[in-house]
């Protein structure tokens, strides 16, 4: 299994995964031009993804995909309440794969498991996204980690994650008024960078090898500090640290099989 952002930030987010030639998009909140071009430059062509996972409704996750779906229409895997809202700026009928926040469902030869996200929206989610012993976890837009989503995500190899700001730098900004700021450091704003190393120390001893950092601040945080501090916060363990830009395109980041298959089975039964 593989993964990669093709996008993250304030201007728009979206992530790939592969596995086994079976493609999903998490998010659609670029253009759909840009979708196109950046698919391009992972060498995946659009007609060969079976679907796209929505996580929210807010513009920079979904922006792109009422135009996307007009040349390239896919399911869409959505929460209830989540769909209710995007469907009424979608112009064209799409299929939907519809799911309660935290179910447990397979489709497509993925097993998927989702979990609530504390963010202002209607009913935003993360997922894990599981096939061939192989999981990743998708969790952006959340203004703390509470127990559910350390639960949900225990176990997995790879995770995409946000890290928005870094405390001082959001503190010291001359662009936000105050209640800006409150929002994004409030409980469901979003990630710090010490949130988000908070989160990943105690995920590293049960499995994660891989992270892409996304959702940046481009004026409250920086790469290099993001970084920084959850190294300090993980101390020598091992970990490949990936950051997502707005305006670039990940390398593929790949996991190997690790989970046992007998573990595998009790978590999801037959396949």
């Amino acid at each position: 299994m593989r993964f990669a952002v093709l996008g993250s930030g304030s201007g728009g987010n979206s992530t790939i995964v592969e596995c086994d030639g079976e493609y999903l998009l998490v998010d659609a909140g670029l253009s759909a031009k840009q979708l196109n071009l950046r698919l391009e430059r992972l060498h995946v062509a659009p007609e060969q993804l079976s679907g796209i996972l929505l996580t929210h409704e807010h513009g920079d996750h979904v922006r792109g995909l009422d135009v996307f779906l007009r040349k390239c229409p896919v399911p869409i895997l959505a929460s209830i309440m989540t769909s209710r809202v995007v469907k009424e700026g979608l112009r064209e009928s799409v299929e939907w794969i519809l799911f309660e926040s935290g179910q447990k469902f397979s489709w497509k030869g993925f097993d998927f498991t989702t979990f609530p996200l504390p963010h202002d929206a209607v009913e935003p989610v993360g997922y894990v996204i599981a096939r061939g012993g192989c999981s990743i976890g998708v969790a952006t837009d959340l203004g703390h980690v509470d127990a559910q989503v350390t639960q949900a995500l225990k176990g997995v190899q790879g995770l995409v994650l946000e890290a928005n700001y870094e405390w001082p730098m959001l503190e010291a900004d001359q662009k936000r008024p105050f209640s800006t700021k409150q929002r994004i450091s409030s409980q469901h704003g979003h990630l710090s960078n010490e949130q988000a190393a908070d989160l990943i120390a105690e995920l590293v001893p049960d499995g994660l090898k891989q992270v892409i950092l996304g959702h940046l601040s481009s004026d409250c945080n920086c790469p290099m500090k993001a970084v920084e501090v959850v190294r300090e916060r993980i101390g020598g363990e091992e970990l490949e640290i990936c950051v997502a830009s707005q305006n670039e395109v990940t390398p593929w980041q790949e996991i190997e099989e690790t989970i046992d298959p007998a573990f595998y089975g009790e978590l999801f039964g037959p396949r």
